[in-house]
């Protein structure tokens, strides 16, 4: 049995799309197990500050802090000792990313109320400027829960701090559920 060029062509082409659906499977796996862990700390920040309100500065830091090792460790878990390398490129984002923030949460002069919807929506832009090149599921994840704490941030008075709660740390492992199966 011989194949023609056009057939072998189109064969390894075939090829060629399977192994993208299968590294954009593994990818949306690792950005799923990622959004589920900051989504579970920010639940856990949020419920713990509503608990202990004056210890909610340091249960931020620490959560923060406890989150960016939790992601490097997921970076590098399952690879070996070769390929372990630490991501500069990733940690660089890091620090711009809480720079930024805590720059313009500080110039803003912001309140807890307003800073308890700009961390949030700070990685939520992030999610939907991601989906300009990873899908549009990440850019109506940003957009939308950007609204839900919006709205939370007008209209939800009293349950103010459950609706954040609930909407950063529940969407985000939301999320993180659905981007596992994808």
């Amino acid at each position: 049995m011989t194949i023609t060029p056009d057939e072998a062509g189109a064969m390894l082409a075939d090829v060629d799309a399977i192994i993208a659906k299968v590294k954009l499977s593994r990818m949306y796996r690792r950005i799923g197990e990622i959004t589920m862990l900051w989504g579970a700390i920010m639940l856990l920040e949020h419920l713990v500050g509503m608990a202990a309100p004056r210890w909610w500065p340091g249960i931020g830091e620490a959560g923060d802090a406890l989150g960016v090792a939790a992601t490097l460790l997921l970076l590098v878990r399952g690879r070996s000792d070769r390929e372990v390398r630490i991501p500069l490129r990733l940690l660089g984002a890091f620090a711009l990313f809480f720079a930024f923030g805590f720059l313009w949460s500080d110039l803003g002069r912001f309140g807890p109320r307003e800073l308890s919807v700009f961390w949030p929506s700070l990685f939520l832009f992030g999610y939907a400027l991601a989906g300009l090149w990873l899908g549009v599921a990440f850019t109506a994840f940003g957009v939308v829960f950007s609204g839900l704490l919006l709205a939370g941030y007008f209209w939800a008075g009293q349950a103010f701090d459950l609706w954040i709660a609930l909407v950063s740390g529940g969407g985000f492992v939301l999320f993180g559920l659905w981007m596992r199966r994808a």
